[in-house]
């Protein structure tokens, strides 16, 4: 099912020059200081190949939905992958859009001092100056009302969103969203889904919370239900401009 990604709209930074680069289910939009689309490809094609010949060995590494043993043979996405959904206690690839997003950042931060890259709402960004990631959250009034700030000292870091209403990943909730912040990408991706799996409606906002702050590696958390929301660690709010919508 296709979606309109009008989130992406909700990355302010203006240093950076935009573009898209899309092999087969990813989809990233990309900052940088250039244009880096060869660049961008290539090392998705990379890490793609890595992910897609390890399922062919160990196909229960794509289908199951709670941790698996790590294997010191994998190649580090794959590890990666492991090592974040065992922190978060959901199966490896809840952590497969993150990985993909930090892993291909990192390879562009040879080439460009601010990197910002987003593949299906969970975003790995290393930036120069004060950005601002607005959060969507599908049919809530809170959508793309709410931004969060970030300050340059605070990159490199993993921002991931996690939705039971919006978007075609599994979860088992039905928040809006669950935004989580780390300085691992893929351990933000799978935080994100297991907080969000426990959310099913606004009494559960203690409850992710206290989930989430026994996560290694999380530093914050939004959660966002109907109207309402909930916040924990170093998540700093602001409302974005009607301009910035």
């Amino acid at each position: 099912m296709y979606e309109e990604r009008t989130y992406r709209n909700l990355l302010h930074n203006s240093n950076a020059i935009p573009f898209q680069v899309s092999v087969k289910e990813t989809d990233l939009y990309v900052r940088a200081h250039k244009d880096l689309r060869c660049e961008t490809r290539q090392a998705v094609l990379q890490y793609r190949k890595q992910i897609e010949e390890y399922i062919k060995r160990s196909p229960e590494f794509h289908k199951t939905l709670v941790p698996i043993p790590l294997d010191p043979f994998a190649p580090e996405i794959i590890r990666a992958m492991i090592e974040a959904s065992r922190m978060a206690g959901v199966g490896p690839m809840a952590a497969v859009a993150g990985v993909i997003s930090e892993f291909v950042g990192r390879e562009l931060l040879r080439l460009s001092d601010e990197i910002i890259v987003e593949n299906g709402g969970d975003i790995f960004l290393k930036t120069t100056s004060e950005t601002r990631v607005g959060v969507y959250a599908g049919i809530s009034p809170l959508s793309n009302r709410l931004g969060i700030k970030i300050k340059p000292g605070d990159t490199p870091l993993g921002i991931c969103t996690s939705s039971g209403t919006v978007g075609h990943s599994t979860s088992f909730g039905k928040a809006d969203a669950v935004t989580v912040l780390s300085r691992s990408t893929p351990v933000a991706d799978a935080a994100a889904t297991s907080i969000g799996n426990l959310i099913q409606d606004q009494e559960d906002f203690d409850r992710g919370l206290d989930f989430a702050h026994g996560i290694d590696g999380v530093i914050g958390v939004l959660i966002i239900l109907g109207g309402r929301m909930a916040v924990w660690g170093q998540v700093e709010l602001v409302e974005l401009k009607r301009d910035e919508r």
